[in-house]
């Protein structure tokens, strides 16, 4: 079956209200489809195939812990406190923060320990996690949702995050898609305040044909225009790029990049990029195990002169955008 795809264009004459604006995290699967992909994308022609196998082990552990958490859900009067400010249902950087966060780190640490030996160098990050004390976390925990790069520990962090994440779906999962408001910022989630880390063009159902861009923190989908800027909203200088060595004839080279079942898309306005994938082409893709895996698409893309809009949470460079 041909699926359909809408054209930029299209989807700019439509009636808003028709289209679906957000897909909220599936809780039942959101992470178990995540360490699946990531299994799969863990062939042995993958640089990092080691490292993703690991973090599928992380995906895996919070599967089963967001299966019986609940986090406390905002009360109605903060609900609509952020609603007539235009501000995100419930904020990632808070001084409310609720202190499970640090109980479904160690959760997520005993899983990984469980499914199977560590090297050593993984051992001592372990053990050096469960002594920090809850202010340390905290503070780990804060740098990491206000990007700020030169606090981050880049072992330590994809665990952290992947705690973080758990707490963050858990509540998206369970928010009334009505009460997510309207943002004026561009690239930001509605939900969270956090950034999106890749883009999907989804098939099948309300969603065929429309580009949702993933939050890197409750994975919620906010659905963007395609041709258009995930950062900036921008939809001047927009161009996308494909993985290959470039030495091919170019009616080869425009074959290879329309079929590619991942691209980057950057944009000249704000200098950034970010991947998008389209599930017609790789129906299993999933946009943060994608952007994980494609390691050398990053590389390719710095050489290029453009920036990552933001980094992926399980995949810290000792030197980032700290310095922009």
């Amino acid at each position: 079956m041909v699926q359909r795809i809408v054209e930029a264009a299209r989807i700019e004459s439509l009636d808003p209200s028709a289209i679906p604006r957000l897909r909220m995290p599936e809780r039942a699967t959101i992470f178990a489809a995540r360490a699946a992909r990531l299994l799969q994308l863990a062939d042995a022609s993958n640089p990092i195939a080691g490292y993703l196998r690991l973090m599928a082990a992380l995906a895996d552990a919070q599967q089963r812990v967001l299966a019986t958490f609940n986090a406390p859900m905002p009360a109605r009067a903060s609900i609509e406190l952020n609603q007539r400010h235009s501000m995100p249902i419930v904020p990632a950087l808070t001084d409310s923060r609720d202190p499970a966060w640090r109980d479904v780190l160690f959760m997520l640490l005993d899983g990984v320990e469980a499914a199977g030996a560590l090297t050593p160098a993984l051992t001592e990050l372990v053990g050096r996690l469960r002594a920090l004390d809850a202010a340390a976390l905290d503070n780990q925990a804060d740098a990491i949702l206000a990007l700020r790069f030169a606090e981050i520990d880049p072992a330590a962090a994809p665990f952290v995050a992947a705690a973080l994440q758990v707490v963050w779906t858990d509540l998206a999962s369970r928010i009334d898609t009505n009460d997510v408001p309207y943002l004026d910022t561009p690239g930001v989630c509605p939900v969270c305040g956090s950034v999106p880390v890749a883009s999907i063009v989804r098939v099948g159902g309300a969603y065929d044909g429309y580009r949702y861009a993933q939050c890197g923190l409750c994975a919620t989908e906010l659905h963007v225009v395609r041709a258009k800027c995930t950062n900036c909203d921008s939809t001047k200088g927009i161009a996308y790029h494909v993985m290959g060595t470039g030495e091919e004839p170019a009616d080869e080279q425009a074959a290879k990049a329309k079929s590619a079942p991942l691209k980057a898309e950057s944009c000249d306005e704000c200098g950034t990029y970010r991947k998008i994938g389209y599930q017609e082409k790789a129906y299993d893709f999933e946009p943060y195990a994608d952007d994980l895996a494609s390691l050398t698409l990053d590389l390719l893309m710095g050489e290029a002169g453009y920036r990552r809009a933001a980094p992926n949470p399980w995949l810290w460079p000792e030197h980032s955008e700290n310095d922009r």
